[in-house]
């Protein structure tokens, strides 16, 4: 499995710990440092059958100062795709990619599901 995250976000720290806790074998992947890809983002937003808005990190600094609660109902999927792509930071964290299933954020329950 491919687990995104920030070290400094907690719900990262404890998505971690979870992973850990299970001995899940999985390669961990600073979103800051080595930005998701619009490619990557398109497999894994089609893959997860979410909507795109899913993959933004909506409580984070950037997406308020941005404006994008209001620009991007206006973006196309591939404008949002690149946007994402430009900064780890606005990207919904962690994400965890495996076989059939990516996930966006921290939810135990849901985690537990697809492990």
């Amino acid at each position: 499995m491919l687990f995104l995250w920030y070290p400094k976000c907690t719900t990262c720290q404890k998505a971690k710990k979870f992973l850990d806790e299970r001995g899940a074998d999985y390669t961990p992947r600073h979103i800051k440092e080595e930005n998701p890809t619009a490619d990557e983002l398109r497999t894994w937003w089609k893959a997860s059958g979410m909507p795109l808005k899913k993959f933004f990190n909506t409580s984070g600094i950037q997406y308020r100062e941005l404006g994008l609660k209001d620009k991007l109902p206006a973006m196309s999927e591939e404008e949002q795709l690149e946007l994402l792509a430009s900064d780890g930071m606005l990207v919904k964290r962690p994400i965890l990619v495996g076989e059939g299933f990516v996930l966006t954020g921290f939810r135990q329950g849901e985690w537990e599901e697809k492990m």
